[in-house]
């Protein structure tokens, strides 16, 4: 099993469930819901959601996933991006994730098991 993660906010979660599908904001601005490997997560977001609050992480079961995805090249790193809505059955966990009291993130001990 394959799983890459998407980072968003609680609200989007909770508004997506009733539907059974996510749209992220990106959807409509790039195209595609960022996501990215347990291995990218942390720098992702430390870069991204410094300082947020009321974040959660999907763990996101690839194969189960209906739209396509694609690995694509950022800064010589290849990142999973979700080309059309994400279907709720494909999330196999919501974690919550907080920043450290610097803003900072830490890996979530439920994504250093996957």
């Amino acid at each position: 099993m394959s799983v890459i993660l998407h980072i968003t906010k609680r609200e989007q979660w909770e508004h997506a469930k009733p539907a059974g599908v996510y749209y992220s904001p990106t959807l409509e601005t790039e195209g595609f819901i960022h996501c990215s490997t347990p291995q990218q997560i942390i720098q992702t977001a430390n870069l991204f959601f410094k300082n947020q609050k009321g974040l959660v992480i999907f763990c996101i079961q690839e194969e189960q996933v209906q739209s396509e995805i694609r690995y694509e090249a950022v800064e010589s790193k290849h990142f999973p991006h979700i080309y059309g809505p994400l279907n709720l059955d494909a999330v196999i966990q919501v974690i919550d994730f907080e920043p450290q009291e610097d803003g900072k993130f830490e890996l979530p001990d439920a994504v250093a098991n996957i």
